[in-house]
């Protein structure tokens, strides 16, 4: 969808590789994604906070049949993904340490200059397993902190 979007207006290629987006509007594009619905992210295109989705290694067939007719029945609200496999932190669960699937969000200010922040938003899923870490689906945020080497004790 990016490149499109960016070669559209920009008449130029992107420069940093993007996730595949699949678009249902498209003929093409919504009957690769109802064929490969166990193994991509649904999302609503129109909605936010998470909801409204599918993932599709962690669906059942029947949530798989629920969303290919929506995807019928208002294509232009749906886009698909591939699964991505996330990193992975230890988070402290009451008295010990558990692996849970992380994101992180970097902020860039824009300006006279352009610079990234020296940290930015970490989005955790909470529940062992689950790929989801929108806070408003269950998922949570860790602080993130980028040192500079000089800053750590014995670098």
């Amino acid at each position: 969808m990016w490149p499109k979007i960016i070669r559209y207006y920009l008449g130029e290629e992107i420069l940093l590789p993007n996730v595949p987006t699949y678009v249902c509007w498209d003929d093409g594009e919504r009957a690769f994604v109802l064929e490969h619905l166990d193994d991509l992210v649904v999302k609503a295109a129109n909605e936010s906070g998470g909801y409204a989705m599918l993932i599709g290694p962690q669906s059942t067939a029947e949530e798989r049949r629920d969303f290919a007719g929506r995807i019928h029945a208002n294509p232009r609200n749906y886009i698909a993904q591939p699964t991505l496999a996330l990193s992975r932190v230890p988070v402290l669960v009451e008295d010990h340490y558990e692996g849970r699937q992380v994101d992180l969000r970097p902020f860039v200010l824009c300006g006279r200059q352009s610079y990234i922040v020296p940290g930015g938003l970490t989005r955790v899923a909470l529940q062992p397993g689950s790929l989801v870490v929108n806070s408003s689906r269950g998922g949570g945020s860790k602080d993130t902190w980028v040192l500079h080497p000089g800053a750590l004790p014995g670098a």
